[in-house]
């Protein structure tokens, strides 16, 4: 088996725009393309490394964290954070510039982000000189988009991911979702809201940002006892 056609396995993470389709049917398309491009931009920077990005599918950011890598699992928490922290300070950006006044400049801070993490495996491919990755579980982590989560903004773990990363859902105050999908069996998740760190509909806040630098930092570092009582108050807030 060739190197560019052998399996593989790692982080598969999905950062994706709430509210993209609204915003794009009901904004001016020229400018409604240049927000959703400099928002997922700021994204990737912040994602790549410690991940691969694969793909940019129209609304989302497809990217890889094979296993194996030095400090993968840690490295990917701060990641997770430059993201928010990104999409967030690119909206304030836009928002802030008064140069115009169209429909989706004024509307950018009415999106959100939200991140699937999943952990399985994948072929990697190679198909008329062009890289690819195939296999269920990438299938799988595609279709945890669609799912009827309530908060806009939002990381979504699977179990794999959560076992993977040492994170006690419990002991971090993460919400159980189960996810049913077609042609595969019920998967347990594990959902951290952002929105109840900020507030609905004005993007990422300060605060949010501060709080989820903070859980995401302990949970890198571990479950020492000082920092799971601070995530607990910081979840509780």
């Amino acid at each position: 088996m060739s190197l560019a056609n052998r399996l593989q396995s790692g982080f598969l993470v999905l950062a994706d725009i709430s509210g993209f389709t609204a915003f794009v049917t009901e904004t001016e398309l020229a400018h409604g393309a240049e927000v959703t491009g400099v928002l997922l931009a700021g994204v990737m920077e912040a994602l790549a490394p410690p991940l691969e990005i694969q793909e940019l599918e129209g609304d989302a950011v497809f990217a890889l964290g094979p296993d194996g890598a030095e400090e993968t699992e840690r490295s990917l928490m701060a990641a997770f954070g430059r993201a928010f922290e990104a999409f967030s300070a690119r909206q304030r950006e836009m928002a802030l510039d008064t140069s115009c006044y169209c429909r989706a400049c004024c509307g950018v801070l009415g999106l959100s982000l939200k991140l699937i993490v999943h952990h399985g495996s994948f072929m990697r491919q190679t198909v008329r000189g062009r890289s690819r990755v195939a296999g269920p579980d990438i299938i799988l982590a595609h279709r945890f988009l669609k799912n009827d989560v309530e908060p806009r903004t939002y990381v979504l773990f699977t179990d794999t991911a959560v076992e993977r990363l040492g994170i006690d859902p419990v002991a971090t105050g993460m919400e159980r979702y189960t996810g049913r999908y077609a042609y595969f069996e019920d998967r347990d998740c594990f959902v951290m809201s952002l929105d109840r760190l900020g507030q609905r509909g004005e993007g990422v806040s300060r605060e949010m940002l501060l709080g989820l630098r903070s859980l995401l930092g302990d949970l890198a570092l571990g479950a020492d006892p000082g920092a799971q009582d601070h995530l607990r108050s910081v979840v509780a807030a």
